[in-house]
């Protein structure tokens, strides 16, 4: 069997064929290691299927579950996850180390604008020729616009060197986002109802 199937689908009730297992209740209270067979029985007792959820354990580790609600809840948790994913937008913003004060302003204003929408940023000094061998210069300046856009958002993904690059991810709150997306509904409705014609 591949790796990959292993991963996909464990193996259910008479499919393990090991000689003891370390058994979990449904409520996921540890029952102890138990022969096989008697794993089997109290899955039947029970109307429950045997499922290995840890085959690389020494025993493996089997938990007694309803195995097609198990992959219905699990198809259900993927879907939402992936739901969830296509929401989120990275936007990227480019730095250079000698950046003028005009330059920062716009864009971190840029960078406030991103947060306000609900989308990540991604921010990225690039170095040129001499200027990577002061890494801690790239660092100061992504430190300083997380500390000028705190309170849009908060930083994902601290600084870190990249090759010629160093790279750091700022997310919006979580009650930013929402309540942003919330803002601009309300705005689109109020647009809408400005152009109504008058009779």
């Amino acid at each position: 069997m591949s790796r990959g199937e292993a991963i996909t689908e464990p193996r259910i009730n008479d499919r393990i064929r090991v000689p003891e297992v370390r058994l979990v209740g449904p409520e996921g209270e540890q029952v102890g290691i138990v022969p096989i067979g008697e794993a089997l029985r109290l899955a039947q007792d029970s109307e429950l299927d045997l499922v290995e959820v840890a085959p690389m354990a020494r025993p493996p580790v089997v938990k007694l579950m309803d195995y097609g609600k198990f992959k219905y809840e699990s198809a259900q948790k993927a879907r939402e996850a992936r739901r969830n994913q296509a929401l989120t937008v990275i936007k990227e913003m480019r730095l250079r180390l000698k950046i003028d004060p005009h330059d920062y302003e716009t864009k971190k204003g840029h960078v406030e604008r991103f947060l306000k929408g609900g989308d990540k940023v991604k921010i990225t000094v690039m170095f040129r020729g001499r200027e990577q061998s002061r890494p801690e210069m790239g660092y100061r300046l992504l430190q300083r616009l997380a500390q000028d856009v705190s309170e849009l958002g908060v930083v994902e993904s601290n600084p870190k060197q990249d090759g010629r690059n160093m790279v750091m991810v700022i997310a919006p709150h979580r009650n930013q986002a929402a309540t942003d997306g919330a803002r601009r509904q309300a705005k689109a409705e109020r647009a809408a109802e400005g152009q109504t014609p008058t009779a």
